[in-house]
């Protein structure tokens, strides 16, 4: 095993540099996350996990959790205008930008009674926990959901390892980008990990696919009934 392999053999999580950005910083690094999900399989993803769970309904409620900018929102309005889709996130720079309605609040403590929306969604946001507190999420974002919980993360592998620093030249990444960035794939998950992690979160069938190019995880945990 090399040493690359031997680092990125479990998760390993680090602080980010965004939690303390300044203003200006923290809405170039929240601009390029965007572009991150646009180009790089974030926003494929949520289009296949929608047209999973959606069947023929377009007038859903969904409620996004670590919305951030908001981008998610503005995406599942273009596919789906009857939609609604709640952008919720603790950070107010982060939650400046997305569209209404959206709500501060923390996700381990939320305001919201179960079963409030039909879908909960999150994307890029376990992973800046360690397990332990991604089950607490899981199953607290499970109870909430009327429909489905989804998931979209990233999955910890070598390749986005050694690929996203090439990227940088191209898209011009911030140094605020390049570090999280790198963090998050070590932090991220493999495949059987965010399984287990559903598991015991009390989600008895979660659906685990592995996108590739995109070294994406999505989880689709369907409520019954």
């Amino acid at each position: 095993m090399t040493g690359l392999e031997i680092l990125l053999s479990k998760r390993f999580i680090e602080p980010e540099l965004l939690e303390h950005a300044p203003i200006d910083e923290a809405r170039a690094n929240l601009a390029q996350i965007a572009r991150l999900n646009q180009h790089f399989g974030g926003h494929s993803v949520l289009r296949n996990t929608l047209a999973q769970v959606v069947n023929g309904n377009p007038a859903f409620t969904l409620l996004d959790i670590g919305s951030a900018s908001g981008d998610t929102a503005n995406l599942i309005a273009q596919l789906y205008p009857a939609a609604t889709v709640t952008s919720l996130d603790l950070n107010p720079v982060n939650l400046a930008d997305a569209p209404f309605p959206k709500l501060l609040a923390d996700a381990f403590h939320l305001p919201i009674k179960p079963g409030s929306f039909d879908f909960v969604f999150c994307s890029l946001f376990l992973h800046h926990f360690e397990d332990p507190l991604v089950t607490e999420l899981m199953g607290g974002f499970y109870r909430i959901a009327r429909r489905a919980l989804l998931i979209s993360d990233l999955e910890r592998h070598i390749l986005p390892y050694l690929f996203f620093p090439l990227t940088k030249p191209l898209f011009g990444w911030t140094p605020i980008t390049m570090h999280d960035g790198m963090c998050s794939i070590r932090a991220a998950f493999r495949a059987g990990e965010i399984r287990e992690l559903a598991k015991n979160a009390g989600i008895p069938d979660p659906e685990v696919t592995v996108h590739r190019p995109a070294f994406r995880i999505s989880v689709v945990a369907r409520k019954n009934g």
